[in-house]
C-alpha cells in the first residue's frame, strides 16, 4: 500500500483484513472476472472494508439489512453525498453477490435497499470550444506530448479517465485511424481517430519510455515506465486546468476536472447537430437516457439565442 493510501485511510490495515481475508480475496477475484476497472475495484474494495469494520468482527452470516442501512446512514452523516452513498451501497451489494456466487454466503442483506435520490439531469460542466486550444497550450513539461495526446482522446473522442488508463498500444491502428476502447460493462467500442490527434499520439508513442515490466503493453506510461495510473491522469489534468485559469480571478474560475473534457466532447457534438444515438455510441453509454443530460446544454443555448430577440409587442 502506498504512503498516499495510508495517509488517506490510516486505519485501512487492521484486523479486518485478517478476519475476512477469504471473503475479500473472493470479492477481488469476482470484480476482476466481471471486468470492473481498476478504479472501480479500488473504490469498491475501500467501501467494503469500511463496511466490514463497522461490523466489529461479526460473522457475515449474521449480518442483516439493518447493519447495511446503519453503515449507509453513517456515511451520510459523515458528509457523503447521495452519489457516494449509492456507490457504497453498490459496493456492499456487489460484495455479497460475489460471496453468494462463491457459496461463501447464502444471503445478500444489501439487496432490496432503495437508492438515494440524486439530482437528475444536472447541467454538466464543460469547457467552451473556444477554450480548448488555450487549455492544450497550458500543457507543459517533459511529457507534454503524452499529456496532450491523453487530453485529445478525452476532448475529441470522449474517453473516460479509466479508459485512457486501460489503453494498450495494440488498441491503436495508425493505418486505419481507429482506437479500440474497453469501456464500462465490459463493452468494446471502436472510435475513429482524428488525423490531428493521430499525429500527437504518434509523437507520444515515439517518446514512450520502455516499461520496466517486459510484457507491459500500456499506451501511456509514467516516468517510472509503468502504466499511467488513473490518479496520475487526474492530477495532470488538475495542474493543467490550474495553469489554464491562472490569470482569472477566483470568482471567474471553474471547477474543471479531467472528466469535464468528456462532457466537452458530448456538448460539441450535439451543438453541431450530431444525432443523439450516435453520441451515445461514441460515449459508450449503455442507455440513451444517460446521454440526454447533454441535451439540456443545447436547450440553454436555444434560450440564450431567444433572449437576443428584440420582441416588439404593440400596446393594446
Amino acid at each position: 500500500m502506498s504512503k498516499e493510501q495510508r495517509h488517506r485511510n490510516p486505519d485501512t490495515m487492521d484486523e479486518t483484513d485478517e478476519i475476512y481475508t477469504e471473503e475479500i480475496e473472493a470479492f477481488l477475484i469476482w470484480m476482476k472476472d466481471a471486468g470492473y476497472t481498476i478504479h472501480t475495484q479500488k473504490n469498491y474494495l475501500g467501501d467494503v472494508k469500511q463496511f466490514l469494520r463497522t461490523l466489529r468482527e461479526k460473522p457475515l452470516h449474521q449480518v442483516k439489512k439493518i447493519h447495511v442501512m446503519s453503515y449507509l446512514s453513517q456515511a451520510r452523516e459523515s458528509g457523503a453525498g447521495e452519489r457516494t452513498r449509492n456507490r457504497k451501497h453498490a459496493a456492499v451489494n456487489s460484495f455479497f453477490k460475489a460471496l453468494q456466487e462463491f457459496e461463501l454466503s447464502s444471503t445478500n442483506p444489501a439487496s432490496g435497499i432503495k437508492k438515494a435520490k440524486t439530482v437528475k439531469n444536472r447541467m454538466p460542466v464543460y469547457l467552451d470550444e473556444n477554450d480548448i486550444r488555450p487549455f492544450l497550450l497550458a500543457v507543459e513539461g517533459k511529457y507534454a506530448n503524452r499529456n496532450t495526446a491523453i487530453f485529445l482522446l478525452m476532448v475529441y473522442m470522449g474517453l473516460r479517465v479509466g479508459e485512457v488508463h486501460a489503453l494498450n498500444i495494440a488498441d491503436y491502428s495508425r493505418e486505419r485511424r481507429t482506437l479500440d476502447v474497453f469501456g464500462k460493462g465490459r463493452k468494446w467500442r471502436t472510435l475513429p481517430v482524428p488525423e490531428a490527434a493521430c499525429d500527437i499520439i504518434d509523437r507520444a508513442l515515439e517518446e514512450r519510455l520502455t516499461p520496466w515490466i517486459g510484457k507491459e503493453d500500456a499506451m501511456f506510461v509514467s516516468q517510472k515506465g509503468r502504466r499511467l495510473a488513473v490518479r496520475s491522469i487526474q492530477q495532470i489534468a488538475t495542474e493543467t486546468f490550474e495553469r489554464f485559469q491562472q490569470n482569472k480571478g477566483a470568482a471567474g474560475r471553474v471547477a474543471y476536472s479531467s472528466h469535464k473534457l468528456r462532457h466537452t466532447f458530448a456538448t460539441m457534438l450535439l451543438r453541431k447537430g450530431a444525432d443523439l444515438r450516435t453520441v451515445q455510441e461514441l460515449l459508450g453509454h449503455s442507455s440513451i437516457q444517460t446521454t440526454t443530460v447533454y441535451t439540456h446544454v443545447t436547450d440553454r443555448e436555444k434560450e440564450k439565442a431567444m433572449d437576443r430577440l428584440d420582441i416588439q409587442v404593440p400596446m393594446i
